[in-house]
């Protein structure tokens, strides 16, 4: 049985996998870990835990929560989770970050990525950047398997966007520099901390974009969309937040190189997705929306092509707080200790 400790339990990151490892069949939590609501029940925090998850929360420097694990989810902000790895690696743990701490696997790309969100772009751990595994199990599911010990774990945007382009861009059917994702996110993408632009007043009957200027995630999307390439992809994104609790639809557009059918456009990605349990693939003619993830590991994807332009025309669904966040975590931690990739995470979701 794999031991699982969480740092940051009392965010709806962390909260977001303790609800999975609760009913997890081959692994249980040993410990939850964070700086507030220390002595607090995670019960008490979240009531809908009553029962399935009643442990304490930990102070950092409590010694049960030093106490020996398998693997360590570090639900973290950026800056935590580089600091925390030494230590955490040296005894013996696994490690799945979900900050944007190990999402780069060089000093350059991570210090790319640390100026566009504001922060120092000096590393922490920077001997352990090249190490860690992009944590997109549909891309890396190989390189997650091969014994290794860290995991980044993919920002929610991110998911969404190179799920819903990658066989298309791996296969050349798009040009690289016209590719537009048009994202929309539920408010739980800004976490729980209140802030006065989440307040329900300023939120509800309202819709928004932000982070014109650059957002963290494009770093990730276009780094992995060029790998796929084989050549540099320079993607044009937009992040609106819309007035619902969790969920992210994003609309992907690009040139197609050459004329392609729906169907054919079908075929290609039924092909790069097989073997994927959580890539669902739909045509144009599927009424399906987020509330058909909610609460699930699944990516959505509508694949279709608007012949009279000659547009890739992709339409991705994913839940952010789990394929976009502790999902794809889970799905992570199965491969790294050799589980089936879908075990804890096969749910439907709830209709209406």
């Amino acid at each position: 049985m794999i031991r699982a400790k969480v740092i940051g339990a009392g965010g709806y990151g962390g909260v977001g996998i303790i609800e999975l490892l609760s009913s997890h069949p081959g692994a249980k939590l040993a410990a939850l870990v964070d700086v507030t609501d220390v002595g607090s029940p995670i019960s008490r925090l979240y009531p809908h835990l009553t029962g399935f998850c009643d442990m304490p929360i930990l102070d950092p420097a409590d010694a049960k929560a030093q106490e020996p694990v398998d693997v360590v989810f570090t639900s973290t902000p950026d800056g935590v989770g580089m600091k925390l790895a030494p230590q955490i690696l040296a005894s013996g743990a696994k490690l799945i970050d979900y900050s944007g701490d190990f999402r780069f696997n060089s000093v350059d790309s991570y210090a790319e990525y640390a100026s566009r969100i504001g922060r120092e772009t000096q590393h922490a751990s920077p001997n352990l950047l090249t190490e860690a595994v992009y944590g997109i199990a549909e891309l890396h599911r190989g390189q997650i398997n091969e014994q290794r010990r860290l995991v980044g774990n993919p920002g929610c945007f991110a998911v969404s966007c190179i799920l819903g382009l990658t066989p298309a861009v791996r296969s050349g059917l798009v040009v690289p520099d016209s590719i537009i994702c048009d994202c929309k996110t539920g408010v739980s993408g800004a976490g729980k901390k209140p802030a006065a632009t989440f307040h329900y007043p300023a939120r509800y009957d309202h819709m928004n974009v932000y982070k014109l200027a650059g957002h963290q995630h494009v770093c990730e999307i276009e780094r992995e969309l060029s790998l796929q390439a084989g050549k540099p992809v320079a993607v044009t994104f937009t992040a609106q937040v819309v007035p619902v609790c969790r969920g992210i639809m994003s609309c992907l557009y690009g040139q197609l190189t050459r004329d392609v059918s729906a169907d054919e456009l079908m075929r290609v990605y039924r092909e790069f997705y097989t073997g994927s349990p959580f890539v669902r693939l739909f045509d144009r003619s599927a009424a399906i929306g987020s509330m058909h993830v909610r609460g699930t590991n699944f990516c959505n994807l509508i694949v279709d092509v608007d012949t009279r332009t000659r547009k890739l025309r992709v339409i991705s669904h994913i839940d952010n707080l789990m394929k976009g966040q502790a999902g794809s975590a889970l799905q992570n931690m199965n491969l790294l200790f050799g589980m089936p990739e879908n075990a804890g995470l096969m749910r439907s979701g709830m209709y209406p």
